[in-house]
């Protein structure tokens, strides 16, 4: 199925927990302009099950036998890069926050997260942005903590526009919503961020959600959830 020709964001979950996927599956075909296309129940099945499918979106596990969630992303985006993933964790799974995001996923949200926050985020990633919960963004913040109070890390100069676009970034605002925002053109939102990544030494908008965090161009409280058509 072509998902642009359609509408229709497809979406592939992955979970050993059977009861959860059947759960999570039913929520997501309800949802507006979602569908589950296929269900895995480890890492290794799912990564086949995308190499079939090729899904817009997977909703991925972390705990799983015969291949774990993180490492299940790293093989998705590696064989289907346009594919986005949003890792589903529980509060006791949060340590690995930093290992999906290292891994390739654009969203991170607890397994208890409301439904429209589900739908949102999945139409957010689905666009190219990034999406964080809020608690996890804070335990983000809380691992990329300068034991140095002077803070030791050698921050790359951006210039004071680069700073406002990679704050946008972190927002997860789109281009567009940038250029209406700094009442600038879309190409040159691209070009600032181009200049973001090789200054930064970064590939992606989750990488810059990453910086941006480490060295304070953002509070926490900022990473607020946004409809991917908010203006």
């Amino acid at each position: 199925m072509d998902s642009d020709e359609e509408g229709i964001i497809r979406v592939v979950v992955v979970d050993d927990q059977r009861l959860f996927t059947r759960g999570l599956s039913g929520l997501v075909d309800m949802l507006p302009g979602l569908e589950v296309v296929g269900v895995a129940h480890d890492g290794a099945q799912g990564v086949e099950l995308c190499r079939k499918e090729e899904p817009d979106v997977v909703l991925m596990d972390i705990s799983m036998p015969k291949m774990d969630g993180i490492s299940a992303t790293r093989e998705i985006k590696d064989l289907l890069p346009q594919t986005a993933v949003i890792i589903l964790t529980g509060h006791e799974e949060d340590e690995h926050v930093f290992e999906g995001i290292k891994a390739g996923a654009q969203g991170y949200l607890l397994k208890d997260s409301e439904p429209e926050d589900l739908a949102r985020a999945i139409h957010t990633v689905h666009t190219g942005d990034t999406i964080i919960a809020p608690e996890l963004a804070q335990k983000m913040l809380n691992t990329f903590q300068s034991p140095d109070p002077r803070g030791s890390r050698l921050a790359p100069p951006l210039t004071e526009r680069e700073l406002e676009v990679i704050r946008a970034l972190a927002q997860g605002m789109s281009d567009r919503q940038i250029a209406r925002s700094l009442s600038i053109s879309e190409k040159t939102v691209r070009n600032h961020t181009s200049n973001i990544y090789r200054k930064l030494h970064i590939f992606d908008r989750t990488q810059a959600v990453i910086y941006a965090i480490r060295e304070g161009v953002i509070d926490v409280e900022e990473l607020e959830y946004r409809p991917s058509g908010e203006s």
